[in-house]
């Protein structure tokens, strides 16, 4: 029975293990390969991160994954909390439509960014009969930055909705008769209860963010961020070693941000436990 054991468990990981090399290892190989075969060789990864225009680019991409992140948070941690408390007729139409962005690629949240507060959007329309001047703010960071809210609320609204369905009420109730205030339930006894959901989507949209090319190819005309870079690099200037440096980078950045999530979380639950 052991042997057969021996013998399966393999058999059942090969298959797993293809699938990772194919799609993850070897690519990633060939990456590192590409951007040591520049003129300065594995020094390439020093340019990366010290050159100004690559530094900045990647100064400004984490920022604005990190504003992204922590305003999605916010969104959807009193957005979950309430649609999970209440019940109301059309609860379920409500959150099909919150998620409903899930299906739009990034190219079209990029168009509708631009039909809204674009050159010639709604707000811009609306501001310039009121005001004699059109706001737009399609092409800067401020429509960059609305452009990846539209798209994180949804992937992480569902993730804290499952968190606070697991939440002890009982817990708010025996604070609340210790004479504990709403503000201090919501401070002591909520939030740190929503933690590992908070780490968990927070790390998927910070990471999300990271990469997302679609909607900074449709929106980023007069800033740059690190996908753009990379594209930019590959495509227009045939840095393909620089590019691949800087594939190699982001993909760094986003795996370290998932793993302290990961082992954050894992502490956090293993605490409340």
């Amino acid at each position: 029975m052991k042997k057969h054991r021996r013998l399966l468990l393999p058999a059942l990981f090969t298959p797993a293990f293809i699938v990772f090399a194919a799609f993850f290892l070897l690519p990633l190989a060939r990456l590192a390969v590409e951007s040591s075969r520049g003129p300065s060789g594995v020094g390439i990864y020093l340019a990366a991160i010290t050159t100004p225009r690559y530094l900045e680019t990647l100064l400004y991409t984490v920022l604005l994954s990190a504003s992204v992140t922590l305003v999605t948070l916010v969104v959807s941690g009193v957005s979950g909390v309430f649609l999970t408390r209440n019940d109301f007729r059309g609860k379920s139409w409500l959150v099909s439509l919150l998620t409903f962005p899930l299906a739009f690629p990034g190219v079209v949240v990029g168009f509708m960014i631009i039909l809204l507060v674009g050159r010639q959007g709604l707000i811009g329309d609306v501001t310039h009969r009121l005001f004699g001047e059109k706001v737009v703010m399609a092409y800067s960071m401020t429509g960059l930055f609305l452009g990846y809210l539209y798209f994180s609320i949804p992937r992480t609204i569902t993730t804290l909705m499952a968190s606070a369905e697991k939440l002890d009420r009982s817990l708010e109730e025996a604070a609340r008769s210790l004479g504990a205030s709403s503000w201090q339930v919501i401070r002591d006894v909520l939030i740190p209860g929503l933690v590992p959901g908070f780490i968990s989507s927070g790390a998927i949209c910070f990471a999300t963010s990271m990469g997302a090319f679609g909607t900074a190819f449709t929106l980023a005309t007069n800033i740059d961020v690190l996908p753009i870079l990379i594209y930019t690099e590959f495509t227009l200037m045939a840095n393909i070693a620089m590019a691949a440096a800087l594939s190699i980078v982001l993909g760094a950045i986003t795996w370290v941000a998932l793993s302290l999530a990961r082992a954050a979380a894992g502490n956090t639950v293993a605490a409340a436990g």
